[in-house]
Parts: C-alpha cells; structure tokens; sequence
C-alpha cells in the first residue's frame, strides 16, 4: 500500500512538472512571439506583427500582450471592425483585469476604450464614440487627448442626429407628396373613366333616340311633303270654287229665263 501511494504520489509530481514545464514553454513562446510582433510593429510592418500577434494568441488565447498588441496592428492598417473585435476582447476581461493588476490594467483599458472611441470616428458611429470615450475616462480622467475626442464626438453626433432628423422630415414629406400625387393620379383616373362612361352613356342615348325616331318616322317613298301637301289643298280649294261658280252660273241662267218667259 505504500509503494502504491508513493508511485501514485511520483505519477502527480510528473504530471504536475511537465504540466508546469509545458506551461512555461507556452509563456516563452507567448511572450517571444510578442517581442517579434512589437519589433516589426516599431518598423511600421503591420502585417508581419499581426502574424506574430496572432501566434501568441494561438499559444495563449488569452493573452492580453497578444489581443492588445493585435488589435492595435489591425487599426494600423484600417481594419477597424476586426481591431473593434479584438479590443472588445480585452475590455471583457476588464473586471478581471483591474483584479489582478488595477494600476497597469486601468491604463491599458483606458487606452482600449479610447482606440474604441476613435474607431467609431473612423466608421461615423458617434455614438458608440462618445461611451467609449466617456468609459475611457473614467479610467484614465486626465487624457486630455480622450476629453478632446469626446467634445468632438458629442458635436458630431449632434450634428448627425439634427442631420438625421431633417432627412426624417423630408423622407416623411417627400412619402406624403407621393400618397398624395398617387391619390390625386387615383382620382384623375376614376373622373376620366366616369366622364367617358358617361360620354358613352350619352352615345348610346343618342343612337338610340335616333333609332326610335327612325322606326316612328314613315319612310321617304310614303312621306308626303309640305309642298305636295298644299298642292293638293291648293286643288281642292280651286276645284271648290269652281263648282261653287257653276253653281252660281246655272242659277242665274235659270233665273234669266224665267224673267224671259214672263215677258212672253
């Protein structure tokens, strides 16, 4: 039973040896992999340091040498978003941070929100600039350089909400002159359809007036015209007359005869 309890006791010395050698390795490789990223970060080669930055994070992923360090080379070379990820990183781990070292881990915090705040800059995200830099501050209250970014910030985020709000305004405008052109088109659209319906309403009326007034009329063979007409009123009355002076002749012939047959 001893024996087995020293062999089990060597097992966990060994185990704990090699696991404090591997993790002394890792820290060397961690830390060298820093160093080469901050030399051809000083000779402005941003693309090998963040190479090198990223190797110390594969040894370490929370290293907060190597997050840091990276995300300053991807701000060097404009890459805000993926520099924006990595400081987001490092500010996560902030509470922990101030736990362990809160004098060196307060500035470099400070010093993430305040590359935070000029990120938003970069990209017009105002307002994400000035909680950066407001949270910056409170960090580190005596950066001049971060009281400066955020007075700038606060104006140009005022600026943009006044910006916003006018181009609101004329959206809202320009969405209501276009319900109102599309009623009024609407309205346009319906008066013309009623004024041809109406128009063909008074169409067919009128052929059929002149249907109905074609059935009821005679037909020009047995129309009889006006003239016609007082011709043969004009005959009549002639032959009217003249019967009337026959007459008349006949009774005075016949009266002149008996005035004649009395004198006899």
């Amino acid at each position: 039973m001893n024996r087995i309890n020293i062999e089990r006791k060597i097992s966990a010395l060994l185990a704990a040896f090699l696991l404090c050698a591997t993790t002394v390795a890792a820290q060397k490789a961690e830390r060298k992999n820093v160093r080469d990223g901050n030399k051809e970060y000083r000779q402005d080669k941003y693309t090998e340091a963040e190479v090198a930055y990223r190797k110390s994070i594969e040894v370490n992923p929370r290293s907060v040498e190597g997050i840091y360090n990276l995300g300053n080379t991807l701000y060097k070379q404009e890459k805000y978003p993926e520099a924006a990820e990595q400081y987001q990183l490092i500010a996560g781990q902030g509470e922990r941070l101030m736990q362990e070292d809160p004098d060196n881990n307060a500035q470099r915090l400070a010093h993430v929100f305040h590359n935070l705040g000029n990120i938003g800059m970069k990209t017009q995200e105002y307002q994400k600039s000035v909680e950066a830099y407001k949270q910056s501050l409170r960090l580190n209250p005596i950066n001049d350089e971060t009281r400066y970014n955020l007075a700038l910030a606060q104006k140009l985020l005022q600026d943009q909400q006044q910006q916003q709000q006018q181009q609101d305004q004329d959206q809202d405008k320009q969405d209501q002159q276009d319900q109102d052109q599309q009623e009024q088109d609407k309205q346009d659209q319906q008066d013309q359809q009623d004024k041809q319906e109406q128009q063909n309403q008074e169409q067919q009326q009128q052929q059929q007036n002149e249907q109905q007034k074609t059935q009821e009329e005679p037909q020009p063979n047995e129309q009889m015209s006006r003239d016609n007409a007082q011709q043969m009123l004009d005959a009549f009355l002639q032959d009217e007359k003249d019967t009337q002076e026959k007459v008349k002749k006949a009774q005075m012939q016949k009266q002149q005869s008996r005035k004649r047959e009395k004198q006899w």
